[in-house]
């Protein structure tokens, strides 16, 4: 007798429509309520789905703030430029007119004030955000590298330390430009702060 194999159990596929409004109902929560007030159920109500939907994906508000945080980061490019100065510029420039978005500056200070007193929420904002923008950083260096502008480094760890205080100096700077001293992130100050980034690195030709 031939044994039958059950069919595998795929269960409902998950529908990006509906993580796209529940993330964009997140951020328009945090702009008209704030985040003490903000529930998965107003969520939920005003991203018109059920609540079930929303906890099959989020465990939490925390998880669900950061992914739509996230979410917008990701808008981010690395623009075609013809040097490692423009690909900064190009870089800082979209950094600042994102900022300047209410629903950005609103989620961002909201899980950094959160993520204080909460160390599984800072792992979180490091795997969702910080890593996933890291890529700008190893995009520029890798094009910079092809066209001379820097060397290869051949130390693998020390590379990645490299990136890691590039990308801190760059987010760090325009975060505490756009919304600490809540000053222009425009083109004459971007160019600034390349032309002092690019002074500090290694050249090709060293």
């Amino acid at each position: 007798m031939q044994s039958r194999t059950p069919p595998a159990r795929t269960g409902r596929p998950r529908s990006a429509a509906a993580d796209a409004a529940i993330l964009a109902a997140t951020r328009d929560a945090l702009v008209e309520i704030g985040w003490s007030r903000m529930s998965l159920g107003d969520v939920a109500q005003r991203a018109g789905v059920a609540k079930t939907t929303l906890y099959r994906r989020w465990a939490g508000k925390n998880e669900l703030v950061v992914d739509a945080v996230a979410e917008l980061f990701d808008e981010l490019v690395l623009p075609d430029g013809d040097s490692l100065a423009a690909d900064v510029v190009g870089v800082v420039l979209q950094f600042g007119e994102l900022l300047r978005r209410p629903e950005t500056r609103t989620a961002l200070m909201a899980v950094v004030a959160e993520s204080t007193s909460d160390p599984a929420l800072r792992l979180r904002i490091r795997t969702a955000i910080v890593d996933r923008q890291k890529r700008l950083v190893l995009q520029g260096r890798e094009r910079a590298q092809r066209r001379g502008e820097l060397p290869y480094e051949t130390e693998p760890a020390v590379a990645e330390q490299h990136a890691d205080l590039i990308f801190d100096v760059i987010a760090g700077t325009v975060v505490h430009r756009a919304l600490v001293s809540d000053g222009p992130v425009d083109e004459a100050w971007a160019q600034a702060l390349a032309g002092l980034l690019i002074a500090g690195l290694p050249t090709a030709m060293a």
